[in-house]
């Protein structure tokens, strides 16, 4: 191995804390990037169901249901644009230089989107489809690649990593959502691309602890080529067809949580009673629950899989990821509380405790399931199609979001109540019956997990 190579590997295996300090290059990196989405995610439904006025305040006036349709196909795109951004990393450029074009495109979008202007509002948005695509995948890639095959810190780290998300989000949430329903729309939009410029800057910054991570190999003449050209063997097969039954996983689940931008967001601002000693709290702000509450139990809930797994009891990623949709399935039973008691009170709206108690389930479910999706796929996924398979992974995600739009839709004719009460029923029911047949799957793995340590 030549000096050089060894000098890559001491700088990415730098540590602090306990981990690589590339880490938290992508921590801070993604800690923006999320800010950036999740503000504009706060008051975008927000801001496309608001009265057509002039002015900063101006929306564009579209029904429920058309803002919740647009939402659903919107937040699909993004998500499913992550398997041409694997492409991208895999074949072309690499996941580092991946991450780069998409923040830049970011930068962009969230930019344009400042813009009081329809064009701008549809070109930003398409910006923002294409920047997630080529960044999303490929971050989450290079999270993996920090670590060795076997290292048990690798799941802790997905979760710091996730935390990083959160923080992000939590800021955004209330800074963007603010800003946004108090001042106007296009400035909440706004200060969400200084977020991103931010997030970029920062990642430009800390090149030298991602030497050797996330570089382009396709046509290095380091790499075996049997590793390259090779078809995939039975055992990667059998990991490839698992992967693929956990992004089932992925859509029930985020079909169900992705009702926190649309359809929760639509009934905390018409049917919840935000009113605490005469103040009216944002609705935008309950965005900022779930990430505030990923930032307190996020280490919590890491380290409890890892005492469980020390004691010889099951967990899996695949029991975690069943566990945690019936977590976040019961969180729907909370909104049908608020939905009963909506019915009953002559106001006709319902106490926050029920959304509290939802986006405090929601959250404990996700956490079981997300960050731990990301880092099974970093052990089972073959080498030469990582980004591909964490691409296709996000495309589940985007899936997902356009399931959780149509639900919201449905919503509307069906009735609030109908919908929650459906979707805790079915979340629970699925997560039952891969825990049923939990066995079989793990057998597809074919130990990927054994060897933690």
């Amino acid at each position: 191995m030549s000096k050089d190579a060894l000098n890559s590997q001491n700088i990415v295996r730098e540590e602090i804390f306990g981990h690589p300090k590339g880490l938290f290059v992508l921590f801070f990196t993604e800690m923006w990037e999320r800010f950036s989405y999740y503000g504009m995610r706060a008051i975008l439904v927000l801001y496309m169901t608001s009265q057509v006025m002039q002015g900063s305040m101006g929306g564009l006036g579209w029904s429920n249901s058309e803002a919740l349709a647009l939402y659903g196909w919107y937040t699909m795109l993004v998500y499913v644009m992550s398997i041409p951004g694997g492409i991208l990393a895999d074949k072309l450029v690499g996941q580092k230089k991946a991450v780069m074009i998409g923040g830049l495109l970011l930068c962009f979008g969230h930019g344009i989107l400042a813009i009081s202007a329809m064009w701008a509002f549809y070109t930003g948005l398409g910006l923002i489809v294409l920047g997630v695509g080529a960044l999303k995948p490929n971050i989450s890639t290079m999270v993996g690649g920090l670590y060795n095959e076997g290292d048990i810190r690798r799941d802790k780290g997905f979760t710091i990593f996730y935390m990083g998300i959160n923080i992000g989000a939590f800021i955004a949430s209330i800074l963007v959502g603010y800003i946004g329903e108090t001042y106007g729309w296009h400035y909440g939009f706004g200060l969400a691309g200084i977020g991103m410029v931010l997030g970029q800057l920062q990642f430009m910054a800390g090149q030298k602890h991602l030497q050797g991570v996330g570089d382009f190999i396709g046509k290095s003449t380091t790499v075996d080529p049997e590793v390259a050209n090779r078809a995939l063997t039975k055992i990667e097969k059998d990991r490839v067809i698992v992967l693929l039954i956990s992004f089932l996983i992925i859509i029930v689940f985020w079909g169900a949580f992705e009702q926190a931008g649309g359809l929760m967001n639509l009934y905390t601002k018409e049917k919840i009673s935000r009113v605490i000693g005469g103040f009216e709290i944002p609705t935008s702000t309950f965005q900022s629950l779930n990430a505030f509450f990923i930032i307190v139990f996020g280490v919590t809930v890491a380290n409890f899989w890892i005492r469980r797994g020390r004691k010889d009891k099951e967990a899996s990623s695949l029991f975690k990821m069943a566990v945690g949709t019936i977590i976040m399935g019961s969180g729907f039973f909370m909104m049908t509380g608020a939905a009963v008691q909506t019915e009953m009170t002559e106001a006709g709206t319902a106490g926050m405790y029920w959304l509290v108690g939802a986006y405090f389930l929601h959250t404990i479910g996700e956490l079981c399931v997300s960050p731990v999706a990301l880092s099974f796929i970093t052990k089972l996924a073959p080498v030469k199609y990582a980004s591909i398979m964490m691409g296709t992974y996000f495309a589940a995600t985007g899936l997902g979001n356009k399931l959780a739009g149509l639900l919201g839709e449905a919503a509307q004719d069906l009735g609030e109540k109908t919908i929650f009460t459906g979707i805790a029923i079915f979340c629970i029911f699925f997560g039952l019956l891969l825990i049923v047949f939990l066995k079989k799957l793990k057998a597809l793995t074919h130990g990927a997990e054994d060897d933690e340590s």
